[in-house]
């Protein structure tokens, strides 16, 4: 049982005491911010493709 300011040593996710209301609230957070950020990245990268392949080739 981890006391409030004491740090986790494991490497492993599920040690993390997310229970605690201050895991909950960053890990929540950073896993919207990743999922947000990588579907932007698709959605970029699926535009680009669909763009070259309707585009003629021949323009530079």
């Amino acid at each position: 049982m981890l006391i409030h300011g004491q740090n986790n040593q494991s490497p492993f996710i599920w040690d993390l005491p997310i229970w605690q209301p201050d895991y909950a609230i960053f890990f929540g957070v950073l896993y919207a911010v990743i999922l947000i950020l990588g579907i932007g990245l698709s959605l970029v990268f699926a535009r680009s493709v669909l763009d070259y392949l309707n585009s003629e080739h021949d323009e530079h």
